[in-house]
């Protein structure tokens, strides 16, 4: 186990929030010098905790496009067709994410195409698979409220003096 203090989550926090700031930027912003700094940051990607770094896009500003949530029924729950599910799930690149739920529904998957009439080629094509969905619902997003949010890194822990992570 790995284990995190204040700092570390404050590097975390740091980088949810602004992905490009420069390392030495960084070990200003966390109070070290850029050596103890980046060996931190080395340590936290290593151990899988920085999982990568990414570019928040504004898909407005590119053209039309369209997201939908889908909940997802599946007509049988043997662990080999949840298997299959997944495997299915993971070559659209339109479904954009996709969660195990527990309760009701098997899945909510987010999905972001061009229009409408893509994202039901993307329902006709999943169906014809016949990878046991029983039945899922759409629910259409017509306005972002808050989106792109950062984990709440210090509300999650309330001792920060030593926090066990898993390794890989």
């Amino acid at each position: 186990m790995l284990k995190l203090d204040a700092r570390d989550i404050k590097i975390l926090a740091v980088l949810a929030r602004e992905g490009r700031i420069s390392k030495a930027e960084l070990a200003e912003r966390v109070n070290l010098t850029a050596t103890p700094c980046w060996e931190r940051l080395r340590r936290l990607e290593a151990a899988g905790i920085i999982q990568g770094y990414h570019a928040d896009i504004a898909l407005s500003r590119l053209g039309p496009s369209v997201t939908v949530f889908v909940m997802v029924e599946l007509g049988r729950h043997k662990a080999e067709d949840f298997q299959v599910f997944e495997r299915t799930v993971a070559d659209f690149e339109e479904i954009v994410a996709c969660w195990a739920l527990g309760g009701g529904f098997d899945y909510l998957m987010q999905v972001t195409t061009r229009d409408i009439d893509r994202y039901q080629r993307l329902i006709d094509e999943l169906l014809a698979r016949r990878i046991s969905v029983a039945r899922y619902y759409s629910y259409i997003v017509t306005k972002g409220v808050k989106t792109g949010g950062v984990p709440p890194l210090a509300a999650l822990f309330e001792d920060l003096s030593e926090l066990p992570v898993k390794s890989g």
